[in-house]
């Protein structure tokens, strides 16, 4: 049987499990919810790397994204801007991208992704 490894857990969620060579990642939200979206995405984006090093692995190893807007169609476009800076060359994930009615009203993107362990 292969071992589970859980990182940054509480009674609720983990925010890293580690099955076998695969990390699957708890959804981001960005922690200053009055910022714009160029701001929020920036800092989940930020919280998924820390996430990433804490389980040894990095953005270069993504192989999925979910992502959920709060208004796909006044933020689509900015978010893109900031993923597509932050993204490394050639490691572009499988990806979605949604409208959802997010957890609470300030978060205007949650993001999830899975990666290869490093």
């Amino acid at each position: 049987m292969s071992q589970i490894d859980r990182f940054q857990s509480n009674a609720r969620m983990s925010g890293v499990v580690r099955h076998g060579d695969v990390l699957y990642l708890a959804g981001q939200v960005p922690s200053d919810t009055q910022a714009d979206i160029h701001s929020q995405t920036e800092q989940v984006l930020e919280k998924i790397e820390r996430l990433l090093e804490l389980a040894g692995s990095d953005k270069t190893r993504l192989l999925s994204a979910q992502i959920w807007l709060k208004h796909v169609d006044r933020d689509f476009a900015a978010m893109n801007a900031i993923w597509e800076v932050w993204l490394p060359a050639n490691a572009a994930p499988a990806r979605a991208t949604v409208e959802a009615n997010l957890a609470s009203p300030e978060v205007l993107v949650e993001i999830m992704v899975i990666a290869a362990a490093g």
